[in-house]
């Protein structure tokens, strides 16, 4: 017996994916660009980057490629040319996503583990090299996907869909090239980002011991601590945006293991099959995670949700003000 839960599911969800991922990333882009939310230049800088790239993800990956297949058929995006660059886009996006979130890891613990390293590394000018560094780096090494695609169908000399050349798998470079692509996202990113937040939740303790002798030492009576203050919010961010990329890519990570060590293959149609409903679950919930920092910035960040605030009043303002 087929199940059709799964395809069923996925009519409903990604269009819901799109109506929040589109404007909800805007909204990021635009607050935390105007430098109001009391975060650092280099913060800033990887936030704002993360939300473009997860904005891509939700153009290129939920509305050109999900909907498209979803709803329509024999659309422009569905000419094989147009269809190949938009796969090689979308995982494009999807792998700058996953890297940027490493690197902003990667740029906190430096900033709480590294004081000597971090006045160097921990700037505004150091973050936009390494987020052009990611972009341009990652941009080639998606470029031979695609050359992977050949056309379904032609109709009227129209090369029509995509799907990958039949011969690539006989071809030994084609298949180091694919190890390395899936090693380099999921696996790598997913064991780097809980290796580091280890590191830093590990630090953070004792640095936050130390700092408690000094102050009872010291007979501080005074108990706000604006330098561990600032420091409990700067992890809340960190690990709320790490410990979701975490649960949202968990079960990829999972079916990625699997295709490795239990000889599975990937995109599995036979929704009957376990490992196919891993898999198509595994992706709604990865690209979930293109849609959730706008949530986090507002739980953690207070200056940010007021932000928000004035952006949500801000046609009814319009409007007040037109009508006067």
């Amino acid at each position: 017996m087929e199940f059709a839960i799964i395809p069923n599911i996925e009519k409903i969800y990604y269009p819901i994916l799109a109506l929040i991922g589109v404007p909800g990333n805007l909204v990021v882009i635009v607050i935390l660009s105007r430098g109001k939310c009391g975060l650092s230049n280099c913060i800033t800088r990887y936030l704002v980057a993360m939300a473009v790239a997860d904005l891509f993800v939700i153009i290129f990956d939920v509305i050109f490629y999900e909907i498209n297949s979803i709803y329509f058929s024999y659309t422009f995006l569905d000419y094989t040319p147009v269809c190949s660059l938009n796969i090689a886009l979308l995982l494009t996006a999807i792998d700058c996503s996953v890297w940027l979130t490493v690197t902003f890891t990667f740029d906190r613990l430096i900033a709480i583990h590294c004081q000597k390293m971090r006045k160097r590394y921990c700037t505004e000018r150091t973050a936009t090299i390494i987020i052009a560094t990611v972009f341009v780096l990652i941009t080639i090494e998606n470029i031979p996907f695609y050359f992977e695609i050949e056309h379904q169908e032609i109709i009227d000399n129209i090369k029509w869909f995509c799907s990958v050349k039949s011969n690539l798998s006989n071809l030994p470079i084609w298949v180091a090239y694919f190890f390395f692509d899936i090693t380099l996202t999921p696996f790598l990113p997913f064991v780097l980002i809980v290796l580091l937040n280890a590191l830093t939740v590990q630090h953070i303790i004792q640095a936050n011991d130390v700092r408690k002798g000094l102050r009872r030492s010291k007979n501080c009576d005074d108990p706000n601590d604006p330098e561990m203050e600032n420091r409990r919010k700067s992890i809340i961010l960190l690990l709320a945006i790490s410990t979701c990329f975490i649960l949202l890519w968990m079960t990829s990570f999972v079916h990625f293991v699997c295709t490795q060590f239990a000889g599975i293959q990937f995109m599995l149609t036979d929704y009957s099959d376990p490992f196919a409903i891993m898999e198509h679950t595994g992706y709604m919930l990865q690209r979930l995670s293109s849609c959730t920092n706008t949530i986090i910035y507002a739980v953690a960040q207070s200056r940010f949700r007021e932000e928000l605030k004035k952006i949500v009043k801000y046609p009814c303002t319009l409007i007040k003000f037109a009508t006067s």
